[in-house]
């Protein structure tokens, strides 16, 4: 009976420690994000066989539409997240910018060509930018800074765990139900829409003061990016340059002979070792430290990248798939505490729009790049090019952020 009692005050004090900085928002923000995701990635996998295979569309258009979307959601998240400074309040950015991508998914079920695609994924992506640094800098605002680590973690673990469940609803409602993929676009509506309504209703934010425009030292602005920060955003826009859309990867196994259904398998089993993996590498990086937690994430971006190149089966590509989940968790949510950490709540909307920003510039060239190497050169060209810049980036993350064990880096 007294080992009993023990066992269980320890089981509480573990969960105690868990949940510490886990605040109500945290995870009504990561619920909002595992709806939308639920709907975006019914599309997300399927959509690259919807252009191929029902539109006929060109590897070029293919590589377009991605590097103008991503591009898109990149620069709004610069010009949204310096809004969101200079407004008392950065929920607004977020409700409308979740609204908009929800609106954008019945587009997909008028498509007769791939501009009509094109021009829902603008939309989509425009919702995108209008909410991402305002919703990163207000998950950083609603807990400490000694838990950002955990706290983004958390939530691309949830968002990830939507990205898993979307494509097995595709999967159910395109080979069980025998829908077809343009029921599929209406139907993929309904979890965004909750989504919107449970982050107008149930998300708080009180207020913030602004600071007085004539207090920045020296003449200096409030919105200065700090030089550590600028540093950052360097070093990870290499790696940023080879790190072409998903979409890629998907049509890499489509033509090493996987079905649709072995495609959604694979993307749905990335997904879930991202999800099961995110908070994990979070936490890590609380206590190892965020430069040497993303430069072993580089890394293994770098090797898988060059895995997908050289991959001639289909066991390999499996096993990449699941790697790659690793890379993913160990950079998403990281880069974004790092960046939480060279900013101040003064900026810190206009420091995440930065790095977003620049992370889209480069998303844009590397997807049009990609699309142009694969039809013009050969299908493993893109991913070899992305394994160069994955490493280059890797070796400056570690010499430049690796040194320092806190969290914190200046």
């Amino acid at each position: 009976m007294l080992t009993y009692s023990w066992d269980k005050s320890m089981e509480t004090g573990r969960l105690e420690r868990f949940k510490e900085g886990l605040t109500r928002n945290v995870v009504l923000l990561g619920a909002v994000s595992f709806l939308t995701d639920i709907s975006s990635e019914m599309l997300y996998p399927i959509l690259p066989l919807f252009l191929t295979g029902v539109l006929h569309a060109p590897m070029t258009a293919v590589g377009l539409i991605e590097g103008v979307a991503e591009a898109t959601a990149s620069l709004l998240k610069a010009a949204s997240g310096w809004w969101s400074d200079r407004t008392p309040r950065r929920k607004p950015f977020t409700v409308w910018g979740y609204g908009l991508s929800a609106l954008s998914k019945p587009v997909l079920a008028l498509a007769a060509s791939w501009h009509v695609v094109l021009l829902s994924r603008f939309l989509d992506r425009v919702g995108k930018g209008v909410r991402g640094a305002a919703r990163d800098a207000l998950i950083a605002d609603s807990t400490d800074s000694r838990f950002w680590g955990k706290a983004f973690g958390l939530h691309r673990a949830m968002d990830t765990l939507g990205a898993a469940i979307g494509p097995l609803v595709a999967l159910f409602l395109l080979e069980v139900r025998h829908l077809s993929y343009q029921q599929v676009f209406v139907l993929a509506f309904a979890p965004a829409a909750l989504g919107v309504l449970v982050l107008a209703g149930l998300v708080s934010e009180t207020p913030r003061p602004l600071p007085p425009r004539p207090s920045a030292p020296q003449g200096v602005s409030p919105a200065a990016l700090s030089p550590g920060l600028k540093r950052f955003l360097l070093v990870y826009g290499v790696f940023a340059a080879g790190n072409s859309s998903d979409v890629f990867i998907l049509l890499k196994a489509k033509q090493a002979g996987f079905t649709t259904v072995a495609v959604i398998l694979a993307y749905v089993g990335y997904n879930i070792v991202y999800a099961l993996a995110a908070a994990p590498a979070g936490w890590l990086s609380d206590r190892m430290g965020r430069g040497r937690t993303l430069a072993c994430g580089l890394a293994l971006f770098a090797g898988v990248y060059l895995g997908f190149g050289l991959a001639k089966t289909g066991a390999a590509l499996w096993t990449l798939f699941g790697i790659y989940g690793l890379y993913a968790a160990l950079t998403e949510g990281v880069a974004k505490a790092m960046v939480a950490d060279l900013s101040c709540p003064a900026n810190r909307g206009t420091a995440m729009g930065a790095f977003h920003g620049s992370c889209g510039l480069m998303a844009f060239a590397a997807s049009g790049a990609a699309g142009l190497l694969w039809s013009k050169v050969s299908p493993a060209a893109p991913f070899l090019l992305a394994a160069v810049c994955g490493c280059v980036s890797a070796v400056l993350m570690l010499a430049l952020f690796g040194r320092s064990g806190a969290a914190r880096s200046s």
